[in-house]
């Protein structure tokens, strides 16, 4: 008999401290991860078919994507560059969950295989070190 009140009282003092685990879970949730996306679409508005045979003087088209998941306003830089050129330099801000899309036309002015072309995208007020960066590898011909 005294075996099955301290089991009986081991059983509830368990499912007590669940319910409170629970709710203290439900009421405090871990903090949700900060991050940007930041990705660049294809002609067809998906990742992939990418511009990266050209002739010279041919056009590439693309568009560079921005989603803001950092729980709060953020600046942003955003810098591409080819062979040293800046094609675009632009600074923006995003609210929380705000996408934003860069619709992104480049030409290559020299032939030569393995040419870079490089997005930089600064999380001002760092304007030194990018803080997502991407680049395609384009042929010109």
């Amino acid at each position: 008999m005294k075996v099955d009140k301290i089991v009986s009282y081991i059983l509830i003092v368990s499912i007590i401290m669940a319910v409170l685990i629970v709710a203290y879970i439900t009421i405090n949730p871990a903090p949700a991860e900060k991050f940007t996306e930041f990705y660049i679409l294809g002609q067809d508005g998906k990742a992939g078919n990418y511009p990266t045979n050209l002739t010279l003087g041919e056009s590439g088209n693309l568009t560079v994507e921005v989603v803001n998941h950092e729980s709060a306003l953020t600046s942003y830089l955003m810098v591409v560059r080819m062979d040293n050129r800046t094609l675009k330099n632009e600074s923006f801000k995003l609210e929380n969950g705000e996408k934003k899309e860069f619709p992104l036309t480049f030409q290559a002015n020299q032939t030569g295989g393995g040419q870079k072309l490089e997005f930089m995208l600064y999380k001002l007020p760092n304007s030194q070190q990018p803080y997502r960066y991407l680049y395609l590898v384009v042929n010109v011909s």
